[in-house]
């Protein structure tokens, strides 16, 4: 389990991986995922302790101010998080479906974390802007009530950063539908 993640997203692949090895050389954090992503952005992803975590973040957003696109730190994130990122989520069954989509990268994360915490939800997916030209996407699932709860707040924490797109959460999707996400 990891104390904390932090991202950085930037508008260009040299300032990305010149801040990522600016992260890395700033604190004692551990490299989850660096790559360029839809339309030719750059994210990473680390992990470490709270202060290291801060710290590699902060040294990175300072490397290339005018190519920053979002970053944030999380401390004790959901664990759930994880396997949604990868697609191992291990989902069997979908009561409910709730969608929430972003203009950036590092803003879905936040709100996966935030809606995992909110209700009892399960992450199935964090499309992390690859095909989406930099968008992203979450899909949660649990009762309609649990998910119109997770989504509403996941939406808040998003658009108070101007970054929400669209959400919607529908009540027992149809099997197709089901398959098609699973």
């Amino acid at each position: 389990m990891h104390k904390a993640i932090g991202m950085i997203e930037f508008k260009t692949v040299s300032a990305g991986i010149t801040a990522a090895d600016q992260m890395v050389k700033t604190a004692d954090v551990e490299i989850l995922e660096a790559q360029t992503v839809c339309p030719g952005k750059y994210i990473a992803l680390i992990a470490g302790d709270l202060s290291a975590v801060n710290a590699a973040v902060e040294r990175a957003k300072e490397t290339r101010e005018d190519e920053l696109i979002g970053s944030f730190v999380l401390g004790n994130p959901d664990e759930s998080i994880f396997p949604a990122i990868y697609g191992s989520s291990q989902i069997e069954h979908v009561s409910a479906l709730g969608i929430l989509e972003t203009y950036d990268a590092a803003s879905i994360i936040v709100a996966a974390d935030i809606a995992a915490k909110t209700a009892i939800v399960d992450l199935i997916e964090l499309r992390i802007a690859k095909g989406m030209c930099g968008k992203s996407y979450m899909l949660i699932t649990g009762e309609v009530a649990a998910c119109e709860a997770a989504i509403a707040k996941a939406k808040e924490a998003v658009a108070d950063k101007g970054m929400f797109l669209d959400s919607s959460v529908i009540a027992h999707p149809d099997e197709q539908i089901v398959k098609s996400i699973l």
